[in-house]
């Protein structure tokens, strides 16, 4: 590719994503994906000063611990990044009061559908709120309700996963959903396919899996050589054995502990059967298999029987990178893939770009 063509092409993709950079306040649309106990200070400040938009998994912290953490992430990046808060945590209305005193600019609310008090308690306290739309339906509502910009995440990606294929739900929410800026995530983990996103109307991506073997990542050596050695076959969806035991849907590595989940279903569901525990009691059973198991994996490096989470993107990582080596390559792909396309209105970028009603660059 010749120097004015890489230079056009990079010009078309800063106008794809233009209104994602502007909502973020980014150099490129690219946020993190917010994993537990992977997404703390240093990825995310990392992730934030290469141009791309960290953003923090409170997970299960304690109001006090995501203080600190907002408080050391700032300490290593002056660029924006967001909070991830779990819609159920029973301390959420503090977290949200941490996140106002600590001037946090996006919150991101996770794990169900966020009640439009949270909404407008995020946006009174001076950030930009942020909310998961698995349908269409959900998309407008939340918007309705006061959300900011949406993410939709299809199934290919890692942890708590929805049915839906990512390219089935951007076909289904992008093209009728303009009114607020809305994110691409679950199996993105190359720059072709940030461009196909953004030239169905996405204003960014999210991703998550691509960035855990960052040189930044502290998560132990033994987890990201699972990954570095993973195919995208690997990435199964939790198998849930008897309708009357509800398992939620996990996307993780298969490893000693995804069998032995399995095997403890079938002794719980026996149990049950045979009279020896209730059902109530079963269900608590199976559902605290995996209690501590994503800890046990990405900080204590138990790669047998800890929880691998990771998307079918996996197979694209092969090697252990800054983060600023990674997003430097999705954007050289993105910027080939565009310029492929030959003229600048020769894409279905130009019909994507935001239209200028909008208000947005």
């Amino acid at each position: 590719m010749t120097t004015a063509s890489r230079a056009r092409a990079r010009a078309r993709l800063d106008r794809l994503w233009a209104r994602g950079c502007a909502f973020l306040g980014t150099r490129t649309a690219v946020m993190g994906g917010a994993m537990s106990w992977v997404s703390e200070r240093h990825l995310v400040s990392a992730i934030s000063n290469a141009g791309g938009f960290g953003v923090l998994a409170c997970g299960s912290m304690a109001p006090d611990q995501l203080a600190a953490e907002i408080a050391g992430t700032k300490a290593l990046t002056a660029e924006p990044f967001g909070v991830n808060l779990i819609n159920m945590h029973p301390e959420l209305d503090r977290l949200l009061d941490v996140c106002r005193e600590q001037a946090v600019g996006h919150v991101v609310i996770a794990g169900g559908f966020p009640s439009g008090a949270t909404l407008r308690r995020i946006k009174d306290g001076g950030a930009k709120a942020m909310a998961f739309a698995p349908t269409l339906v959900s998309g407008r509502r939340m918007v309705k309700q006061g959300a900011d910009a949406l993410v939709i995440e299809g199934t290919e990606a890692g942890g708590h996963i929805g049915p839906v294929s990512t390219t089935v739900l951007a076909q289904e929410i992008l093209p009728d959903l303009r009114e607020v800026p809305v994110f691409v995530a679950g199996g993105i983990g190359r720059g072709e396919a940030i461009v196909a996103a953004l030239e169905l109307g996405a204003a960014g991506v999210q991703i998550g899996t691509r960035f855990v073997c960052a040189t930044e990542s502290i998560a132990h050596p033994a987890f990201k050589q699972t990954f570095i050695r993973a195919s995208a076959r690997d990435a199964q969806a939790s198998v849930q054995i008897d309708p009357r035991f509800p398992v939620i849907p996990v996307r993780a590595l298969a490893n000693a502990g995804s069998k032995a989940f399995m095997d403890l279903q079938r002794a719980v569901i026996a149990k049950v059967d045979a009279g020896a525990l209730t059902r109530d009691e079963g269900l608590l059973e199976i559902e605290h298999f995996w209690a501590g198991a994503l800890r046990r994996a990405v900080i204590d490096g138990d790669v047998e029987m800890g929880s691998l989470m990771a998307g079918q993107s996996v197979g694209l990582v092969t090697r252990e990178q800054p983060v600023a080596d990674i997003l430097a390559e999705l954007i050289a792909q993105a910027e080939t893939a565009l310029a492929r396309r030959g003229g600048d209105g020769a894409s279905l970028g130009v019909a994507a770009e935001t239209p200028p009603a909008l208000g947005v660059l």
